[in-house]
């Protein structure tokens, strides 16, 4: 393949500029925030499993208090009831009367031990409501934190799309001044090197693999004409000569 002297150093442009585009890129994928924003929306979603979980427990002790409440009312109603008879005098046999005092024991008895429930209920409902209060606590500071750092990420690539645009527009108007057969063989070769299809052969080395080239490839490049487009022997990518090849 031919093409001029100067195109070929064009490639040298061309090449830094993909390189940057490549650099920004990556820059862009691998922002600190989105490692961060990951972790905080998987730590959303553990707190809202959480939220819903101490509401549900919440929710059933409520109900579990009520019942337990009603369960004393219903005690204490018929203890009441029985209390008046007694008061009234209107049992008159020894054996009922012993009977009704005994109940009324019971009863009250039986009142208490439910109160205790209710108690121990009406603790653990209060434990429940103030987990939820301090999980819906930690959602609203993620929530807070997750903004911020959206607004961050989104900011930071705003700024990343913009220096990629104008290196995109710089690298329009390199691109124009290569010849179309070594623009496609760059290209092709910029896709099978990891991004690098051109590289600078410096002191008798190639910076696009790093190796020295031997003496009988020197020599081959040191003949070749000007606007012969040579390759590394090692990487076969696009050599381009300068001043500080070495020749």
């Amino acid at each position: 393949m031919k093409a001029a002297p100067q195109a070929q150093l064009r490639l040298l442009d061309l090449q830094e500029l993909d390189a940057s585009l490549d650099r920004l890129a990556h820059r862009r994928r691998t922002l600190p925030e989105l490692a961060e924003i990951e972790r905080l929306e998987g730590r959303l979603t553990e707190l809202r499993d959480a939220i819903v979980a101490a509401e549900t427990e919440a929710g059933d002790l409520q109900r579990e208090q009520r019942k337990a409440e009603q369960d004393v009312e219903q005690v204490r109603a018929r203890a009441d009831r029985d209390q008046k008879r007694l008061d009234s005098g209107q049992v008159a046999s020894a054996k009922d009367l012993s009977n009704l005092q005994a109940e009324i024991g019971s009863l009250q008895r039986r009142q208490s031990d439910l109160e205790e429930v209710v108690l121990e209920i009406m603790e653990r409902s209060e434990e429940a409501e103030g987990r939820v209060s301090a999980l819906r606590a930690d959602q609203a500071a993620a929530q807070d934190e997750l903004a911020a750092l959206v607004e961050r990420r989104d900011a930071a690539r705003r700024e990343l799309d913009d220096e990629a645009g104008t290196t995109s527009t710089a690298r329009t108007a390199v691109a124009k001044d290569i010849p179309e057969d070594l623009l496609a063989l760059y290209e092709k070769l910029r896709g099978q090197f990891g991004g690098v299809g051109a590289a600078k052969l410096f002191r008798g080395a190639c910076q696009g693999c790093h190796l020295a080239l031997n003496t009988v490839d020197l020599n081959s490049i040191r003949t070749a004409a000007e606007d012969e487009v040579v390759r590394c022997e090692e990487c076969r990518r696009i050599l381009i000569r300068t001043p500080e090849s070495g020749l």
